[in-house]
C-alpha cells in the first residue's frame, strides 16, 4: 500500500514542474514516518522498566558498584524469563545457571499476554531486591506498571490477562528467592566490613581516609566468593599481577611513572573522559548501570523486537554482576595499593589525585572488567562494527572544580566505549594501565561465558 501510494504521487507529480521539489520533501518525510512506525510491539515497555531500573540505581541511598551490579543480573533474567514465550526459538536458562533449577510454567489452555508478564515482573523484582528505596519510588515503579497494562491489556480477556500477570509475578518472585542465596542478599546492609584485617605492607591497600566514601572501610570484602550467574564464571582462576617492586625502571615502577606523569599533563578531553565515565554511585546510577544504559541505546538504536530487547538486557545484567564477583575476588586476593600511596612514598609528596580513592584494592580494574564484559556481550547480539552515541550523563551541571562539561560522546564499537572507560582510571590517577589491560582480558571471558549459556 505504501509502495502505491508513494509511485501514484510521484506520477502525478513529475508533470508539473513546480511540484518536483516536492517530491524530495515527500518522501523524506513518509519514509521518516514509515521508519519510526515499525518499532516492534512490547520494545517500549522494556525500554522503561530499563529506564525506571537506572532511575532507582540514581536516586537511593546505599547503593554500590557491586550491589547494584547483582540487582542488574536478576532484574534482566527477570524480564527475559517472563516474556521468552513470545519466540518459541528462546530457551529457558533453568539448568544452565548456577543452583537455578525450576521456574514457573505457563498455565494449561490460557493465552499468555507475555508483555503484561514482563510489566509484571519487573515490578516485582526492582521492589524485593530494591524495597529498600523511598516511597516516592515505590510509588514510580507502581504508576509504571499500572500505566503499561492499560495499554497493553487490550486484545486479551480479562482472564487471559490476570493470568498473564500472576505468571510475570511468579517468575519474578521465584528468581528472587533463588536470589537470597547467592551471598549477597541485603548487601546493602553491610556495605562496610569492620571486622576485615587489612594487611599492613609494602604494596598493600589500606582504606584511604580522605577517599570516595566518607567511611574509611573497605567495601564488600568477601563480594568474591558469592554465587555467579554462569559457573564457569565462578571458576576462572585469578590472573596474575606484577610483583610490588619500589626500584626505578622495574615494571612496577613504570607503571605508576605513567599514572604520575599523566596526572600532571591531562589534556581537556583526557578530563572529559575521566568525568564521563566517573560514575560515582552517590550521584550516577554507577558503573554497572552504564553498561545497562548502553544496553538500553542498543535495543532503541537498532529497534530490536522485546524477546531481543530482553535477552541483551538479560546479557549485560548478569554479564556485569559476574564481572564484579571475579574482580572483587582478585581484589581482595592480592590487596594491591593504588598509586597514590606508590607515588606518595616513591615519587613525590605533592601529587594530587583526579578523583578521591575508591574504598576498596586496586588489582585490577572493575571499570575495565565490566565494561569489557558487557561489550562482549553486546558485540555477540549487534555486531563488532555497531556505532552509537553515549548520551547518559548530558545534563549534569557543568563540575566547576574541574572545569568539565558532560557532553555527550559517540562510539564506533562497544568495545571502543568499553577501552575508553578502562582508559578513564589512569586519567583519574587511581588506576595503572596494567589493572586496566588485564580488567579487560578478564571481561571478555566472563561475557564470553554468559553467551554461551544462549547458545549452549
Amino acid at each position: 500500500m505504501i509502495r502505491i501510494f508513494t509511485t501514484i504521487y510521484y506520477l502525478t507529480a513529475i508533470k508539473h514542474d513546480w511540484m518536483k521539489n516536492s517530491i524530495v520533501v515527500f518522501v523524506f518525510i513518509f519514509s521518516s514516518f514509515v521508519a519510526s512506525a515499525k518499532v516492534p510491539k512490547g520494545l517500549e515497555v522494556s525500554i522503561k522498566w530499563a529506564d525506571i531500573t537506572l532511575f532507582i540505581l540514581k536516586n537511593t541511598h546505599g547503593g554500590s558498584p557491586t550491589f547494584n551490579s547483582r540487582f542488574l543480573g536478576y532484574a534482566g533474567l527477570t524480564m527475559y524469563e517472563s516474556v521468552r514465550g513470545l519466540d518459541k526459538t528462546q530457551k529457558s536458562l533453568v539448568g544452565k545457571l548456577n543452583g537455578l533449577e525450576t521456574l514457573p510454567q505457563t498455565p494449561d489452555k490460557v493465552k499468555i499476554n507475555y508483555i503484561l508478564a514482563l510489566n509484571a515482573g519487573q515490578a516485582v523484582i526492582i521492589k524485593s531486591i530494591y524495597g529498600f528505596t523511598s516511597n516516592q519510588n515505590i510509588s514510580k515503579i507502581d504508576s509504571l506498571e499500572k500505566s503499561l497494562f492499560q495499554q497493553y491489556s487490550k486484545g486479551f480477556s480479562e482472564k487471559e490477562n490476570l493470568a498473564s500477570v500472576a505468571y510475570g509475578r511468579a517468575i519474578a518472585s521465584a528468581i528472587f528467592e533463588w536470589s537470597k542465596t547467592d551471598g549477597g542478599h541485603e548487601g546493602y546492609k553491610r556495605n562496610f566490613d569492620s571486622s576485615f584485617v587489612v594487611i599492613r605492607d609494602a604494596g598493600k591497600w589500606a582504606p584511604p581516609v580522605k577517599g570516595q566514601s566518607e567511611i574509611p572501610m573497605p567495601l564488600h570484602p568477601y563480594w568474591g566468593k558469592n554465587r555467579t550467574f554462569a559457573n564457569t564464571n565462578f571458576t576462572l582462576p585469578i590472573p596474575e599481577m606484577i610483583a610490588f617492586d619500589y626500584h626505578k625502571g622495574s615494571a612496577y615502577h613504570n607503571y605508576m611513572l605513567e599514572v604520575f606523569n599523566t596526572r600532571k599533563t591531562l589534556t581537556q578531553e583526557q578530563k572529559e573522559i575521566a568525568n564521563w565515565w566517573g560514575d560515582d554511585p552517590s550521584e550516577t546510577f554507577s558503573p554497572p548501570g552504564h553498561s545497562y544504559y548502553m544496553a538500553k541505546v542498543a535495543v532503541e538504536t537498532s529497534k530490536a523486537d522485546v524477546v531481543k530487547a530482553s535477552r541483551t538486557f538479560a546479557s549485560v545484567g548478569m554479564a556485569v554482576a559476574d564481572a564484579f564477583v571475579n574482580c572483587w575476588k582478585t581484589k581482595y586476593h592480592y590487596n594491591a595499593e593504588r598509586p597514590f600511596m606508590f607515588i606518595f612514598y616513591n615519587m613525590s609528596t605533592l601529587w594530587d589525585l583526579y578523583w578521591p580513592e575508591p574504598p576498596f584494592p586496586a588489582f585490577y580494574s572493575g571499570h575495565a572488567g565490566q565494561a569489557s564484559s558487557a561489550a562482549t556481550v553486546l558485540t555477540h547480539l549487534y555486531g563488532e562494527h555497531f556505532a552509537f552515541e553515549d548520551k547518559s550523563h548530558v545534563g549534569r551541571p557543568r563540575d566547576r572544580e574541574r572545569i568539565v562539561d558532560y557532553k555527550a560522546r559517540k562510539f564506533n564499537s562497544f568495545f571502543e566505549a568499553a577501552e575508553e572507560s578502562a582508559m578513564s582510571r589512569l586519567y583519574g590517577g587511581i588506576h595503572t594501565r596494567h589493572d586496566n589491560e588485564v580488567g579487560l582480558a578478564e571481561g571478555k571471558k566472563i561475557g564470553k561465558n554468559i553467551n554461551d549459556l544462549f547458545n549452549n
